[in-house]
């Protein structure tokens, strides 16, 4: 167990659920402010990890990070062991610190740790289990956690992120930040795509999207669906049908990524939805998932109000949500931009509006 675990009360002035960009944020900011909040980052469980919950946010399963202000190519290595404990340098990526990675951009799981290494610091206090329910109808408001322990707090802060939605096969899971991923503006400038043929999975509005914004790097992109039209909005439907780059591949669906350790992916294998029995090979080089993406809000069931997407709804241009003292920041109330430093800076606001409502608070 972490040694910030330690420290905990059932009774805070302020308690975070999240621990992606905007999470510690959040944490870092109020912990500045002399709050020492809580912040519930999840459990490393299978559970997790079959749902794609794990701790520390979806920037864990991005590569090369080279769109995060202040995070330059470098050596950086040194500076990673002397800045987080050696038992969370432990849990980095393989390659972390290969000789390969010595100019190299820094990794999203590498930032993120350094997100948390920074609002612990400055004394935010971490627990590593899930916030499985909770009660805002009146404060202090309550939260249990996934052992059963009720929490309350004056404040609190929701910044439990959004998910991608995944093929949910095993060979997508393999490869995850090595040639498969869910963000195009994330990733696509990454080395390994550029002029290469690459395959987008859905026929959405985010599915063109993506496809229309890897037209800049790719050498090709297949534009993968299940049926012969696509769901997008006709603009962007005549957009990509109208790309010299993208390569409409109807009636298909991904029944297998294909790759090995060093290149990661090389291929997929496709197959006709109405005859699975039947499959075709097409190289790329990486495979870009957007068949939507689902906001982690099921633990408050009903406790906010959610806009019509199922995000946390925001009041005006603030942190704040339908309950007074309950604030938001990051991808469960975004479904626009989804990117780590948005995420961030909502966390930013989000732990300033909560230091405004506990300063105001009659206790």
């Amino acid at each position: 167990m972490d040694a910030v675990n330690s420290q905990r009360s059932n009774h805070e002035e302020l308690v975070i659920v999240g621990s992606g960009p905007a999470g510690w944020t959040a944490a870092l900011y109020s912990a500045r402010a002399s709050l020492r909040p809580l912040v519930f980052e999840g459990a490393f469980s299978p559970e997790n990890q079959d749902a794609g919950l794990l701790p520390m946010g979806q920037l864990t399963t991005t590569g090369d990070i080279e769109n995060y202000p202040g995070f330059p190519k470098g050596d950086a290595r040194t500076y990673i062991q002397t800045a987080l404990d050696p038992e969370r340098v432990a849990v980095l990526p393989y390659d972390t610190f290969d000789d390969s990675r010595a100019n190299a951009a820094i990794s999203g799981a590498v930032l993120v740790e350094l997100m948390r290494r920074q609002a612990v610091n400055f004394g935010a206090r971490v627990v590593s289990e899930d916030v499985v329910r909770v009660d805002f109808r009146t404060r202090p408001f309550k939260l249990w956690d996934s052992q059963g322990e009720l929490t309350e707090a004056h404040a609190v802060i929701i910044a439990s992120g959004a998910s991608a939605r995944w093929l949910e096969l095993d060979s997508e899971e393999r490869y995850k930040g090595r040639g498969v991923s869910a963000c195009a503006v994330c990733d696509a400038a990454a080395p390994r795509f550029f002029q290469q043929p690459l395959a987008v999975v859905g026929g959405g509005d985010s599915a063109v999207e993506e496809a229309l914004y890897l037209t800049r790097f790719a050498s090709r992109v297949y534009l993968i669906h299940r049926r012969d039209v696509l769901r997008a909005s006709p603009i962007l439907t005549q957009r990509a049908l109208n790309s010299e780059k993208i390569v409409p591949v109807w009636n298909r669906v991904v029944r297998e990524v294909l790759g090995d350790e060093q290149r990661g992916v090389t291929a997929v294998t496709l197959c006709d939805p109405k005859e699975p029995g039947v499959q075709e090979r097409l190289d790329v080089a990486g495979v870009f998932v957007a068949i939507g993406r689902r906001p982690n809000v099921a633990f408050l069931d009903g406790a906010l109000e959610l806009d019509a997407q199922g995000y946390i709804k925001r009041i005006g241009w603030s942190a704040a949500t339908s309950v007074p003292g309950v604030f938001v920041a990051g991808d469960v109330a975004d479904p626009v931009y989804r990117q780590a430093v948005i995420a961030a800076g909502s966390g930013a606001m989000a732990a300033l509006d909560a230091q405004r409502f506990l300063n105001e608070l009659e206790r």
